[in-house]
């Protein structure tokens, strides 16, 4: 396994990033290749995705409750938001059970994550500015919207695209604003990361899981610690600041990994 200290800079890389527009999965990708770092293994991903899923449970555990609350037998209660979440997960439940394969094989290279960084920055970029010389103040996400969000997050399956990023992006042509589609990309973070979550703990050998679950819980709190304090200020600082730092740091950071697999 990791060094400790590199296990631990990468919880707290997962922590800060799974929630950004940044892609999670580019940033844990990258120390292998460029720093030579050993790959951290399969029970570190599940860790520190289990850190961040705890982090969004508990940010939204109003929202949540209300959610429960509302499949409960009775009337008028509102279940649009729950069934919207709903629909936009279908598409990369399919997608990802399809192209797993393919994408662990051809998508995880920095040239890949190079353009992809930069190519869905400046989707953002544009987005963000769109959505800025729009008045619409929708707060709820319909039915096909949430449909259209939902393909747009397939595009996440590719390392340096950023499923927040991504999601966000599509709310955000779509006319609704900011603080609206951030709030609806981390609903949607809930499905996707207990999916992939499961998926890789049942491909994970009983025994490795037996023999590796106390050194990963020191990683697994990090990011939990790190995800909740990220979600926190991105929701209050995101109209306020905008999406553009993001898009200059995503360019940026393409940018130098495209010269240094090009060089």
């Amino acid at each position: 396994m990791t060094d400790w200290w590199q296990a631990m800079l990468l919880a707290i890389v997962q922590g800060v990033t799974e929630f950004l527009p940044v892609s999670s999965s580019a940033h844990l990708i990258l120390p292998a290749q460029i720093l030579g770092w050993p790959d951290q293994g399969l029970m570190f991903d599940v860790g520190v995705h289990a850190g961040t899923l705890l982090a969004v449970l508990y940010y939204f555990r109003v929202t949540l409750t209300r959610f429960c609350l509302s499949l409960m037998p009775g009337e008028g209660a509102d279940r649009s938001e729950l069934w919207a979440l709903c629909v936009a997960t279908l598409p990369v439940v399919v997608a990802g059970f399809l192209l797993k394969e393919f994408v662990a094989t051809y998508a995880r290279s920095a040239l890949v994550i190079a353009i992809a960084t930069i190519f869905f920055g400046l989707l953002l970029g544009w987005a963000d500015r769109a959505a800025r010389h729009s008045d619409n103040r929708r707060t709820e996400i319909g039915m096909r919207d949430a449909l259209l969000i939902g393909l747009a997050q397939m595009f996440a399956l590719i390392p340096g695209t950023s499923r927040s990023g991504v999601t966000i992006t599509a709310a955000l042509f779509l006319g609704y604003p900011a603080r609206t589609a951030t709030r609806f990309s981390f609903l949607l973070s809930i499905p996707v990361i207990l999916g992939a979550s499961l998926v890789m703990l049942l491909s994970a050998p009983e025994a490795h899981l037996l023999s590796t679950a106390g050194k990963i819980l020191p990683s697994l709190v990090a990011s939990a610690i790190f995800a909740y304090i990220t979600i926190s200020l991105f929701m209050t600082l995101v109209e306020r600041v905008g999406l553009m730092p993001f898009v200059i740091y995503r360019l940026i950071l393409g940018s130098v990994l495209l010269v240094w697999v090009l060089q």
